[in-house]
């Protein structure tokens, strides 16, 4: 029986995805991990344990105590935060893993899953099309965990055999949960303030275009890379994305649907980050390998978003 051991399981990514799992697995078949002790009430649905990834000793207990096949390690310290706390961003992102790919190996654990970023480019990398094969030239912190972490995860699999597989996501943009501390914050945020009828003041440029993508695609290309035949990966790591559009298109097409939703740029610390990334991704390996295809737009994105967190407001969790 397949049972999954999610970290991180109360972030942006991990409370959507653990839900998702829980429909397909059970939910007594996924256990929700996280250093939270209030996480979001449908995750105590399912079985919720506290756990440090930077403890290696948690790690084992709940592998053992949960029988644990799977780990999905979601568990990390976001760009802008990082940058705030390197040495913690070092700590939980390059540390953590470490101690989930250890624990993966002496419990005889085989697959894991685990998401880089597109901060692991940097401004020696092409910043349009950016291919699955290039220099990867960070300067972030967070940057340098992801790419530390890329080298793990081919280590662990080529030594090990461990059958580790990621994506390097760009921007995840979720009606569910708020934003957690990363550059691409500003895609997130600006709906909030649209539906609660506040005027947004945007941290980066309004020229300023990054790749994205609507979560419910993010969930996709998650389990969609994780069913696949492992026979077809070329790679452990794949680039992915869906959108690419600037601060001021993305605002605009909030304005077609909001009228009068006022919006201002003030560029902070976040802008040299954004700058470094890339504008578009190249992530044709990951549709030949396993068929990975969007499914938003960016009005198709707007709409959804907009439509979700009106409900939201209307259950007074806005």
């Amino acid at each position: 029986m397949t049972k999954i051991l999610v970290t991180g399981a109360a972030g942006q990514i991990g409370s959507e995805l653990t839900l998702a799992l829980r429909k397909i697995y059970g939910q007594e078949n996924v256990i929700a991990a996280d250093h939270k002790k209030s996480p979001h009430p449908r995750l105590m649905e399912g079985p919720f344990i506290t756990v440090d990834v930077t403890d290696r000793t948690q790690l084992e207990k709940a592998v053992h105590e949960y029988k644990i096949t799977e780990i999905y390690h979601l568990a990390a310290i976001l760009s802008a935060r990082g940058e705030q706390n390197p040495e913690l961003a070092w700590r939980v992102n390059v540390e953590g893993l470490y101690n989930v790919l250890e624990v993966a190996r002496l419990t005889g654990i085989q697959k894991i899953f685990w998401p880089s970023s597109i901060a692991v480019f940097g401004p020696k990398t092409p910043r349009e099309n950016t291919p699955q094969d290039t220099i990867l030239s960070p300067t972030t912190m967070y940057g340098i965990t992801k790419v530390t972490g890329e080298l793990l995860c081919e280590y662990y699999h080529r030594r090990y055999g461990l059958d580790i597989r990621g994506l390097r996501f760009p921007g995840i943009i979720s009606s569910e949960t708020p934003p957690g501390g990363g550059t691409t914050d500003y895609a997130v945020e600006i709906f909030y303030a649209a539906v609660r009828g506040e005027p947004y003041t945007c941290f980066v440029r309004a020229d300023t275009v990054l790749p994205m993508m609507y979560m419910p695609d993010c969930l996709k290309a998650t389990l969609t890379l994780m069913q696949a035949d492992s026979s077809r990966l070329r790679y452990r790591i794949y680039n992915v994305t869906a959108l690419s559009f600037s601060a001021e298109e993305l605002a605009r097409e909030i304005q077609k649907r909001v009228p009068g939703f006022r919006v201002e740029y003030k560029p902070d610390f976040r802008q040299c980050i954004a700058d470094s990334w890339p504008r578009t991704i190249d992530d044709s390996p990951a549709r030949e390998d396993w068929g990975w295809k969007p499914d938003y737009d960016l009005p198709k994105m707007v709409d959804a978003m907009l439509t979700a967190l009106r409900k939201r407001k209307e259950r007074g969790e806005l």
